[in-house]
């Protein structure tokens, strides 16, 4: 089963990109974030033609995330427990082809002396609380998504220019190592343990062509799940489109 995560930036204007992918790349699972629509953008028809099942939580101009798989899906949660009046789209839980997995898109929390980077860290407190949860169910999950943390230095292609941007800063750090340490496995990493490998490259100040990127999007498996990984990697491909989304899609192989 070949699971893949990517931040679209918008699917109304990467709808072409994405049938595109899908159609090249062939994932079993994608989970989609940044969707920037409350449903009416999602190309369901053309994604049903592909052979697509799909779930989204939608929100206009916003957020968003989906779930397509080649397997019938079953939804868990469609929203991140823990704060009844959060009505960011931001969360999708499933059921699908023999494993659980979810779709998140993580606060950016620019600025740090904001509200903003104070909702991210509450944000990030509340997937770990779900995560034990789950690891208490002992079964196979992927949590994929745009986590908005580079976990390490070496994940950021000059650290010294982007120290004090949120996507850096240690309190975000912390605990995605507290995530982590919970007994998952970035399935990235896993493979791929060297500096300077991207996710994410700002459209700004020739970002791509100079490769100054940072890896923020990622994979983390369960026990039970990276006990089943083959392989991982990036898919820069769709990063060199014309009108291309700042984000790749990072994916990972289960034996299932």
């Amino acid at each position: 089963m070949k699971i893949a995560t990517w931040n679209v930036n918008g699917i109304n204007a990467r709808t072409e990109h994405l049938l595109r992918w899908l159609k090249d790349f062939n994932p079993d699972v994608a989970l989609l974030q940044e969707l920037k629509t409350p449903g009416d953008a999602v190309p369901a028809l053309e994604l049903k033609e592909l052979g697509y099942h799909i779930e989204y939580v939608g929100q206009k101009s916003f957020n968003g995330v989906a779930v397509l798989s080649k397997s019938p899906i079953e939804v868990v949660l469609r929203a991140l427990p823990g704060n009844d009046d959060d009505e960011q789209a931001r969360y999708l839980e499933v059921d699908t082809g023999g494993v659980r997995v979810a779709s998140i898109y993580f606060p950016n929390g620019n600025p740090v002396d904001s509200e903003k980077f104070d909702y991210k860290l509450n944000f990030m407190e509340r997937v770990i609380e779900r995560t034990k949860d789950l690891l208490s169910q002992e079964i196979p999950f992927v949590l994929g998504g745009d986590y908005n943390v580079a976990p390490d230095n070496g994940d950021v292609y000059d650290i010294q220019k982007m120290a004090n941007d949120a996507i850096c800063r240690e309190e975000g750090r912390r605990l995605y190592r507290q995530h982590l340490h919970l007994g998952l496995t970035n399935a990235f990493k896993l493979y791929h343990p060297e500096s300077g490998q991207f996710s994410w490259w700002d459209y700004r100040a020739g970002g791509w062509t100079k490769d100054h990127g940072v890896l923020i999007d990622h994979l983390l498996l369960s026990p039970h799940a990276a006990d089943l990984l083959s392989n991982a990697g990036i898919d820069k491909t769709p990063r060199g489109w014309e009108k291309a989304s700042d984000h790749t899609p990072v994916w990972c192989e289960l034996e299932i």
